[in-house]
């Protein structure tokens, strides 16, 4: 599903509406009103990317995301209707790449979704090395697989989080500030405020098993911004 995005919304007339102009700008969509649906469906298929509302029957959209990203690497987009700053961080939390508040242009959320994709395109560009990378005793990235160990073992990354970690990798022993690392992952300016490099950096320790009292791995520089240990 190379070019399928995955539209996940009840409310009908907004979804068609929707689905219609992504479709007029060349993109294949799936709707589905659902939130257990979208998760089968997302286990079956790879969409290219999800756009998910927050309010939904059953399973609202943060579970559904928590769930997806076990095993989903895509993009995720969350919609809300909601306005509250907690609902954005629990979202950027729970795993979504990026969050609007609706109700939202459909040019705007055109604009949100390319901007995602080509963020991730540009990063994945094959710029990497072939061969893995070892950093320490524990840590390893391999580029070509797109796969980190951590003591030899698996560990499961979304496409923003294994970015940020390479980002990080490629100049480890050095320290990265919030503003260059917000600027090579958004493509835009860091305006002081936004905490998605802050939020990314605690899951990536969540997931490496590195103790944000003590990291060992990625570790906090302050007042300057993050180092990946050597």
């Amino acid at each position: 599903m190379k070019n399928t995005i995955l539209l996940v919304e009840d409310d009908v007339k907004l979804s068609a509406l929707t689905a219609d102009f992504l479709r007029i700008n060349d993109f294949e969509v799936t709707i589905i009103e659902n939130g257990l649906e979208a998760i089968e469906f997302v286990k079956k298929q790879t969409p290219m990317a999800v756009i998910l509302d927050i309010m939904l029957p059953g399973v609202d959209g943060l579970t559904v995301c928590r769930s997806l990203r076990e095993t989903y690497n895509g993009p995720i987009l969350m919609l809300t209707a909601l306005d509250d700053d907690i609902d954005e961080v629990v979202g950027l939390e729970t795993g979504a790449d990026d969050y609007l508040t609706k109700p939202i242009k459909p040019r705007v959320l055109l604009a949100h979704l390319r901007a995602l994709l080509r963020r991730i395109e540009a990063i994945e560009q094959p710029s990497q090395p072939k061969t893995p990378k070892l950093l320490g005793k524990n840590l390893a990235i391999d580029p070509k697989s797109r796969t980190v160990t951590v003591a030899n073992e698996m560990v499961h990354l979304t496409t923003a989080e294994y970015n940020l970690l390479w980002l990080l990798a490629e100049k480890s022993g050095e320290v990265l500030s919030r503003e260059e690392l917000h600027r090579k992952t958004f493509r835009i300016e860091y305006d002081g405020l936004d905490r998605s490099i802050d939020l990314r950096i605690s899951r990536l320790r969540k997931k490496l098993g590195d103790d944000p009292r003590v990291p060992f791995i990625i570790k906090t520089i302050r007042g300057e911004g993050y180092l990946l240990a050597q």
